[in-house]
């Protein structure tokens, strides 16, 4: 059987050449591999919160009595709905804007919660990328719901 190491290519100098070969290429490959799919769970994540926190939210604003106490615990849902996704608080923005005018008009606009009135959530969350220093720009997910207040609401 010695014929068998000759025929498929291996001679004496080669022992173990394999196993450096295969860290290389583990270290050149499988580490960025992973760390692109770390970053890319990183922004999957910080959208889940954005559209997971501005549903929730809209949801409470569109049941609350006033637009006061809606608006704290529309902040709250918010709040409850990013941490879910373990994503940073610090870094969440919720406003209000009229239907059709998108997240970009958000901040100028307050609901009133009169019956049958229709409004936008928004909800803007920070998404950092990991082992990325602070001071590099980090993306922002949006996440929108629309809310129409029921007509026929005890007033």
């Amino acid at each position: 059987m010695r014929w068998l190491p000759r025929r498929l290519g291996m001679v004496a100098g080669e022992r173990g050449s394999a196993l450096v070969e295969f860290v290389f290429v583990a270290l050149v490959v499988f580490v960025p591999l992973v760390y692109i799919v770390a970053g890319f769970s990183a922004v999957q994540r910080g959208v889940f919160a954005s559209q997971a926190a501005a549903r929730e939210a809209g949801r409470v604003m569109g049941t609350a009595p006033d637009p006061v106490t809606g608006h704290e615990r529309a902040l709250r849902a918010a709040e409850l709905a990013v941490e879910d996704q373990s994503v940073d608080v610090a870094d969440l923005r919720l406003g209000y804007a009229p239907v059709g005018s998108g997240c970009d008009a958000a901040g100028s606009y307050s609901p009133t919660l009169a019956p049958g009135e229709e409004f936008s959530v928004c909800v803007t969350v920070t998404v950092r990328i990991p082992l990325l220093p602070e001071f590099v720009d980090a993306n922002t997910a949006i996440g929108q719901f629309v809310v129409e207040r029921d007509r026929y609401v005890d007033g």
